[in-house]
């Protein structure tokens, strides 16, 4: 496991949130979670302006070995996902912590 970055904060579900300078949060899950779901194939994301409560399953990751409901960490309004994942799940893998948010 490489090194956890101390400035993110981290939820038992295993779920980081990441405060940004505008006030918004960037989650993502941690490498962790990352290596006990495997291989990602495809990552279902929230719609922007959907509002979520902390707890709420948000996302769908799907990998190798199952798919699994990601919740959301705290509540509030998605104002941006990463796009990225559409074409590149594996971002998820490779990056949890930058790349794979």
């Amino acid at each position: 496991m490489s090194n956890v970055p101390a400035e993110l904060k981290y939820s038992k579900e295993h779920e980081w949130l990441r405060k940004e300078a505008d006030g918004t949060y960037t989650v993502g899950i941690t490498e962790h979670a990352q290596e006990l779901l495997g291989d990602m194939v495809f990552v279902d994301l929230p719609e922007v302006g959907a509002t979520v409560s902390a707890g709420d399953d948000c996302v769908v990751a799907e990998s190798v070995k199952a798919a699994s409901d990601i919740y959301a960490p705290v509540s509030g309004e998605i104002v941006a996902v990463n796009d990225a994942l559409s074409d590149s799940p594996e971002l998820v893998n490779s990056e949890p912590y930058a790349g794979g948010w």
